[in-house]
């Protein structure tokens, strides 16, 4: 069986959360729809993670993850630059987002950052709590790219 890539599986959950979403507008206003929305994939987020630790032996460290990244990639759904990769760091930046790009035209770029960019670092909880993600700008949020940094806790920088 084919695995599908991420970019159709968030365009699968954005066809179902768009209507979600104007509902919840509609009977408790935007900001708490945009807080329930959030806090609901952010446990798929961490449930998704879970999922992917599962699959490896022990904790999985940023070399694992590095190698199921092509799952995020896939159908060039996202452009990035590698600076670097390790079992203790993994960075990249992001120059082209499909995921934004669907988002805006299926009419829900205006939750696109709740839908997709607030799940980095919340993956990270349930793969391995002890990786530690930054990042400083998004191409939702109107960047040029964005900074994806990753270090496992407790290591040094090279």
């Amino acid at each position: 069986m084919t695995q599908l890539g991420i970019l159709e599986q968030r365009r699968l959950e954005a066809n179902i959360l768009k209507h979600v979403y104007e509902t919840l507008c509609d009977k408790l206003g935007q900001e708490q729809a945009r807080e329930i929305i959030r806090e609901t994939v952010s446990k798929a987020a961490i449930q998704q993670g879970s999922d992917f630790a599962a699959d490896v032996d022990g904790a999985p460290d940023l070399k694992d993850f590095h190698e199921i990244l092509p799952l995020w990639t896939k159908d060039g759904a996202l452009e990035i630059e590698l600076l670097d990769a390790s079992a203790d760091t993994l960075n990249f930046n992001v120059k082209r987002c499909r995921y934004s790009e669907m988002y805006r035209e299926m009419g829900v770029g205006e939750i696109g950052d709740l839908l997709s960019c607030q799940r980095d670092g919340d993956f990270c909880i349930g793969y391995n709590p002890d990786i530690e993600f930054t990042r400083t700008q998004t191409i939702m949020g109107g960047a040029s790219h964005c900074d994806f940094r990753y270090k496992l806790k407790g290591a040094t920088k090279p």
